[in-house]
């Protein structure tokens, strides 16, 4: 894994400005901070402003865990012009209902959980997620979130976070199968993806055969990223550099213009 923003990662980044390529991000811990409260995660201004540019120089998309609708009001006058919610099932404003199994489960945990300390249920519409992060004993009570779902195990499909595990259908795709997806339906030759969750694993998993510059924000050398930037401030570092880069390009090829 090397620094995407170090003297390693300058060719990755030139061949992004060079080409039809797409640009692909996380949202909490990516392009917004990670917050305790999860409904005040917000982009900071700085940020805003740099993905504003950016979406008018590359196609941008934004691949999340939130609910579409919640993202998209987050991501309001950013010009992001892709935005797919619940781990991929949303690609488009209400492209995907409430899945009887993720009901159940839902109205089991409910019951099982109805006691437990620090432990919140968010329901997303086409998916869950349970969080624990203010559980006083997080391994305890991750554990006795999996133990709830058990009897729905084989109509559920778990996927672990930062202190989250969501609840989504059995067969469900995820974020690398939306990525790959939309990457086919614009046509770009070469992309991009920043993330910093396990969620984020199947889209850098793309890169072993699709030409694909993965970007791990934070430090896990057991991503599947290629690339790492050293956490999420530096994300806005990479914005400007990659607007710089698309600028120069640009102008480059004005110059290069025969009269």
């Amino acid at each position: 894994m090397i620094p995407l923003l170090g003297r390693e990662g300058q060719p990755l980044l030139r061949a992004l400005a060079g080409s039809s390529s797409l640009l692909a991000f996380d949202f909490d811990g990516t392009l917004a901070p990670i917050v305790d409260d999860r409904r005040r995660a917000a982009l900071r201004p700085r940020t805003r402003a740099l993905l504003a540019r950016t979406a008018t120089l590359y196609p941008c998309a934004l691949i999340t865990g939130r609910a579409r609708a919640d993202v998209a009001r987050r991501l309001a006058g950013t010009g992001v012009a892709h935005l797919i919610g619940n781990h991929g099932l949303e690609a488009k404003a209400g492209s995907s209902g409430a899945d009887p199994a993720v009901r159940r489960a839902h109205a089991l945990l409910r019951v099982a959980l109805r006691d437990a300390v620090g432990v919140d249920i968010e329901d997303k519409g086409a998916t869950l997620a349970v969080h624990y992060r203010h559980a006083p004993q997080q391994a305890d009570a991750r554990a006795r979130i999996v133990a709830a779902l058990a009897p729905l195990s084989s109509s559920l499909r778990l996927l672990g976070g930062h202190f989250v595990l969501n609840v989504l259908p059995a067969g469900a795709g995820d974020k690398g199968t939306a990525f790959a997806a939309l990457w086919d339906r614009l046509g770009a030759d070469v992309a991009l993806f920043v993330g910093d969750d396990l969620t984020d694993e199947p889209a850098f998993e793309l890169a072993r055969w699709r030409p694909l510059i993965g970007a791990y924000v934070g430090v896990n050398a057991r991503s599947s990223a290629g690339t790492y930037l050293r956490n999420q401030r530096e994300v806005d570092l990479l914005l400007e550099r990659l607007v710089e880069l698309r600028l120069g390009h640009s102008k480059g090829r004005t110059r290069r213009r025969p009269r």
